[in-house]
């Protein structure tokens, strides 16, 4: 029953801003974690960023100063927001929902991606 929904991908150049958009709908947890992974061409997907009800978790080093997880626990949103973006950052991206209680569930987006031009 859990359905997660990420927007705001896009093509930008290189030095742009995007913020994207996930929100989970169904039966969710409140003991959960929330995050972003990437997938680049040719690549494993890789950890962006997590947050989790204190706030931000982990921060992948290359983004760091650079972009910013947040969320709205009460709408089970979580977003990211994407500054002084670099053409490597070319992926897609995928949301992730971790609920760890009362069982463990591991839940998956769709992907958007995010396209940087140089």
């Amino acid at each position: 029953q859990v359905q997660l929904v990420e927007s705001g991908g896009g093509l930008v150049q290189a030095g742009g801003s995007l913020r994207l958009s996930c929100v989970a709908s169904g039966s969710i947890s409140s003991m959960n974690v929330m995050g972003w992974y990437r997938q680049a061409p040719g690549k494993q997907r890789e950890l962006v960023a997590t947050i989790t009800r204190t706030g931000p978790a982990n921060l992948a080093d290359s983004v760091k100063g650079r972009f910013t997880i947040s969320r709205d626990s009460a709408k089970n949103t979580v977003y990211l927001q994407m500054n002084s973006l670099k053409p490597e950052d070319t992926a897609v991206y995928y949301c992730n929902l971790v609920i760890y209680y009362p069982t463990f569930n591991n839940y998956w987006g769709q992907g958007t991606q995010v396209t940087v031009s140089s």
